[in-house]
């Protein structure tokens, strides 16, 4: 009887707690290493088929300088194409990251 219980116990637990990708911190620090203002910043779900609003907005993010940005569009996913657009127009690609397991992207 007592392995039962343990075990019944253990699946209800199971049950309350959040999926590790549910509860993973999506925070990303975006640091313009660059030698370009950082003009503009996208981070869209790897399902989506255009790319979302520029997170940077109005703002710009100087060579040398960071910005923490959390990258969490409320479906739980973990990976995101980022797209970073670098003054003068050049842009800066990265495909499938995982920012359920990074802390930190770099634009060069």
């Amino acid at each position: 009887m007592r392995p039962a219980l343990t075990a019944a116990v253990l699946l209800v637990a199971a049950a309350m707690w959040p999926s590790i990708a549910e509860a993973a911190d999506r925070r990303v620090e975006v640091v313009n290493a660059s030698r370009q203002d950082l003009r503009e910043f996208y981070a869209s779900n790897t399902k989506r088929g255009s790319w979302e609003e520029d997170i940077l907005g109005e703002d710009v993010l100087p060579p040398g300088r960071s910005v923490t940005i959390d990258i969490d569009d409320g479906s739980g996913a973990c990976r995101f194409d980022f797209l970073a657009v670098l003054d003068g127009g050049r842009k800066v690609e990265q495909r499938n990251v995982n920012v359920c397991e990074i802390s930190r992207f770099t634009v060069r």
